[in-house]
């Protein structure tokens, strides 16, 4: 699974970083996020699905592996 932000629709509510901290980096300026790694570990997977589902902006996009 691949992850990454919307520097556009974010807008620092920081629920993903608490969700998901191994996944998701706090900008010390803004709040914005930004994933940490673009391919997502499987172990982390599943909190990284909840962050996004989580966003109140919307702003987490998941491309999930091919099968």
């Amino acid at each position: 699974m691949k992850v990454w932000v919307d520097s556009e629709r974010c807008q620092g509510h920081t629920l993903c970083s608490m969700i998901a901290p191994e996944s998701f980096v706090l900008d010390d300026i803004d709040g914005h996020s930004s994933a940490v790694n673009e391919i997502v570990p499987a172990d982390q997977e599943a909190a990284v699905r909840e962050a996004a589902q989580s966003c109140p902006e919307q702003a987490i996009n998941l491309e999930e592996d091919a099968p």
